[in-house]
């Protein structure tokens, strides 16, 4: 295959080649495309192009990660990147789907964690956009209110039917929605009235009765849970934290915190350089004025 010496033509043939796969349905080809045109628009020295290159391609993977197995994975590894994240943050407010993606991989083994860190992410970017899918994260994490969460929940719902990329995921997500819930709501309750609970996730007490058995079966809840069928309650009992447990969980976002001021430090090295390149300009004028200065008769 030859390639073009130019290299803007050899990039917009990769936006072609993306575009001609997102178009003819090949998902693992646009994906591959994906992870092409990231290497190529990380390898660009200017910055605003880079903005916007990555805006473009932030838009675009959404095409590609909602029709690809288990793209939700690849596209929180994606959004999350401290480059991309940053570009959202920016000048592309996709938290929608970037939650969406989060609350669909819940059997993830990370995904307590990147519940977490989005959560931070969702607070931090609250001024500049929210909607239900958002604020249902923030209801059920920083502010614990499942009266609110449940009545988001519903909201959420409508809003994921009517998207053009989340209407086939609606399902998946009100499930897995339902099952964060019932797992804070068992975090920070030792008794619970099964009545109270199907009614907080939307349902009836004989389906509540049996989601919370399904519940208490997923050993990802970390609780151990008993049934009294006389008194309709849950019993929850949790085993004791150790000190090490409480240090690895308190130290886990450090990795993810790192990366972003790594990056950042990098996107801003080559300016102080410039800076001091001027400031050891400067320097020299300043000595050469020193130098005229002493030449310089002294009058009386």
């Amino acid at each position: 295959m030859l390639f073009s010496p130019s290299y803007d033509l050899n990039v917009s043939a990769h936006w072609g080649k993306l575009a001609s796969n997102i178009l003819s349905g090949e998902w693992e080809a646009a994906a591959s495309e994906v992870k092409d045109l990231r290497d190529i628009i990380d390898s660009s020295a200017q910055p605003l192009s880079q903005l916007q290159a990555r805006a473009w391609l932030l838009h675009w993977s959404l095409f590609v990660y909602f029709n690809l197995e288990d793209g939700s994975q690849a596209l929180l590894d994606m959004f999350l990147s401290p480059a991309y994240l940053n570009t959202i943050q920016t000048s592309c407010p996709h938290l929608r789907y970037l939650v969406a993606a989060a609350i669909l991989s819940r059997s993830a083994n990370n995904s307590t964690r990147r519940l977490k860190d989005l959560t931070r992410i969702v607070n931090m970017e609250e001024y500049q956009y929210s909607d239900p899918v958002t604020t249902f994260l923030k209801d059920l994490y920083t502010d614990f209110d499942f009266d609110k969460a449940q009545e988001r929940l519903a909201v959420a719902e409508s809003v994921v039917r009517s998207d053009f990329f989340l209407s086939g995921f609606a399902d998946a997500f009100v499930e897995n929605a339902r099952w964060l819930v019932s797992e804070v709501f068992c975090r920070i309750h030792q008794r619970i009235d099964i009545k109270d609970l199907s009614k907080t996730l939307n349902m009836g007490e004989e389906e509540g009765e049996k989601w919370i058995v399904n519940l208490i079966r997923d050993s990802r809840i970390g609780v151990e849970a008993k049934i009294d069928l006389k008194s309709n309650m849950l019993y929850i009992s949790r085993p004791h934290t150790t000190p090490t447990a409480a240090l690895i969980e308190t130290t886990r976002g450090l990795a993810f915190r790192s990366q972003a001021i790594q990056y950042a430090l990098q996107s801003s090295g080559q300016a102080p350089t410039s800076k001091e390149g001027r400031g050891e300009q400067r320097g020299e004028r300043g000595q050469r004025g020193e130098r005229t200065d002493r030449r310089q008769p002294v009058v009386a």
